[in-house]
């Protein structure tokens, strides 16, 4: 029987700008009496990335802009947290306030072409009061990085994925989906391959690393300090990949 096992890597202090990240995830999955595989697979939320590479902003240096003040106006959001989501934007796609919110929401394709609320500026878990965190500069990038380093530490190839949590159209509640990419697949073909019955496969494409970063969720948890989860037991094949080949084309946009 096929089976896949999840850790979640315990003990991961909290992570501060400039701080040397591969050695304190390879040092935080020893110290827990792990080490790691050819074929494993780690995700990892992108805040402790964010944190490290210092995309961190503090409110009191922000100064909203017309946009901001109009749209913070409309969704009672603070403006200031409005000019930085549209700092982190190529466009608002829609934003509404229902009687029943507190607070509107912004809908926002960020500049790397994800579709999400806030343009995923966040404020839980940034360390201090007045501060939001941003995605990662460049997630495929900093994924690649650890990726290197982690297979150089241990001796052996492994996956990495960034995560973030973003919400889905139609459906409540939120996921973990890939944001950075290095060596997994972004997505795994299945178009000409047969089911069960024999019948030819049309269409099937698994988003696998999207598949991971949901899985991961199932065992971190916002308070937990526990990041980065250790998958073991998957069957893939090492690629070069990016997150972006998981962002549908805007011709293919069907409620435009």
């Amino acid at each position: 029987m096929h089976s896949v096992s999840l850790h979640a890597i315990p003990d991961i202090p909290e992570i501060k700008p400039g701080d040397e990240l591969p050695k304190i995830l390879g040092d935080a999955i020893e110290a827990c009496g792990l080490s790691l595989k050819d074929g494993d697979v780690l995700t990892s939320a992108h805040k402790i990335f964010s944190k490290a590479e210092g995309r961190i902003v503090n409110l009191t240096t922000v100064t909203p802009s017309q946009d901001a003040k109009r749209y913070g106006e409309e969704l009672n959001k603070d403006p200031r947290k409005v000019e930085v989501i549209l700092q982190e934007s190529r466009r608002v796609v829609r934003h509404f306030k229902r009687p029943t919110q507190h607070e509107g929401t912004i809908i926002c394709e960020h500049k790397l072409g994800f579709i999400s609320a806030n343009a995923a500026v966040d404020e839980s878990n940034s360390g201090q009061d007045q501060t939001l965190i941003l995605l990662p500069e460049d997630p495929d990038t900093s994924a690649r990085h650890m990726q290197a380093a982690l297979s150089k530490r241990f001796n052996v190839r492994i996956g990495f994925a960034i995560t973030d949590t973003f919400g889905r159209p139609w459906r409540l509640g939120q996921v973990n989906v890939a944001v950075g990419l290095s060596g997994i697949p972004a997505t795994i073909k299945e178009q000409g391959n047969t089911d069960a019955h024999g019948r030819v496969l049309n269409v099937t494409e698994p988003a696998f690393a999207d598949e991971l970063a949901a899985a991961s969720g199932l065992v971190i948890s916002k308070a937990g300090q526990t990041p980065v989860v250790l998958f073991r037991g998957l069957s893939w094949n090492f690629t070069e990949s990016s997150a972006q080949n998981l962002i549908r084309s805007q011709k293919e946009d069907m409620f435009r």
